[in-house]
């Protein structure tokens, strides 16, 4: 099978579009014939050795792949050859094949599209578990999002609105903006006179949920822009810079900050996980949220589409195919 492979942690550009082995099921496992492949923030950050996990090279970088079953292994009921299926692991989604525990494997409804049900794995999947688990978001209330023209920020803005949300959407340029205002947000701002401007919004009364995927002074910005009670949740760092809290704003302002760490989360709460997940669908068979792919690419393509993700050129979801 082709394949992308990290050699070693380094530069995206060194990433090899090479010829591996094809994978053989082992004992629960599923062999997926990749129709679609999702490309996310974190795997451009893992084959430079930028994030917290640390696979011993070489290896093949991905999260999320959809496709049919091919095959599969000793002990797994439930899945034939020929099913419609998506998974999302931590390892191994940048292959035209992908070998992935039946636990991690579900099957996609006809009316599910391969390259939308990767944006509703890790995206999507994500942002759900920020604002209903860890932000607990609440009908009525103010949602503020960071990057809110990427996959997850515009995850977050159409689960926030189909939470009953008042949604404020935050995003660098006027293009981004458009794309934000697209997906649903009721307020859209750029990052200028950010606080002054989710003052007004709130009418004084400041942010109750947000969602920062971004870090850096956007996150500066939203330390100094919560309300009583609310709930700063910290998703990621795309600009690159990981912010410091001054401590006695969450005294005086009596908000909470929250981390959101959804990979962990699936396989630490798999039952949890696998209810959201139905919900999410549900959502999306009823047109209450709808994936905004950006492109699609050829698997060869991967580390220069890494590269402008990593760059935060990206708008929306960006899908390769083998």
């Amino acid at each position: 099978m082709k394949a992308i492979v990290a050699r070693g942690f380094g530069p995206i550009a060194d990433l090899d579009y090479a010829e591996m082995p094809d994978p053989v099921p082992g004992k629960g496992e599923v062999l997926i014939e990749a129709e679609a492949i999702g490309v996310n923030f974190p795997d451009g950050l893992l084959v430079q050795g930028l994030y917290q996990m640390k696979p011993e090279p070489p290896f093949i970088p991905g999260m999320e792949t959809a496709g049919r079953v091919r095959a599969v292994g000793e002990g797994v009921s439930g899945f034939e050859p020929g099913d419609r299926v998506a998974t999302v692991g931590s390892l191994g989604g940048y292959a035209e094949l992908n070998a992935a525990h039946h636990s991690a494997v579900m099957k996609l409804p006809d009316a599910v599209s391969v390259e939308d049900s990767c944006a509703l794995l890790c995206g999507y999947g994500t942002s759900h578990y920020a604002l209903k688990q860890r932000g607990q978001l609440q009908p009525g209330e103010t949602l503020c999002v960071l990057g809110a023209s990427g996959a997850t920020g515009l995850a977050a803005i159409q689960i926030g609105k189909a939470m009953g949300a008042t949604v404020i959407a935050v995003a660098s340029t006027p293009q981004k903006q458009d794309i934000a205002k697209g997906a649903g947000a009721d307020i859209v701002l750029g990052y200028d006179d950010l606080k002054d401007r989710l003052k007004e919004a709130t009418g004084g009364k400041g942010v109750d949920v947000a969602f920062d995927p971004v870090g850096g002074e956007g996150f500066d910005v939203l330390s100094r822009s919560m309300g009583w009670g609310g709930r700063l949740l910290v998703i990621g760092f795309a600009s690159g810079t990981i912010p410091k809290l001054p401590v006695n704003l969450t005294l005086v302002k009596g908000y909470s900050v929250v981390g959101v760490f959804w990979g962990a989360f699936t396989t630490k709460e798999p039952g949890v996980y696998a209810d959201n997940m139905q919900e999410l669908v549900g959502w999306y068979l009823e047109g209450k949220v709808k994936p905004v792919i950006e492109g699609v690419y050829p698997l060869a393509d991967a580390p220069s589409v890494l590269e402008r993700v990593l760059a935060r050129g990206a708008a929306g979801k960006i899908i390769l195919k083998p």
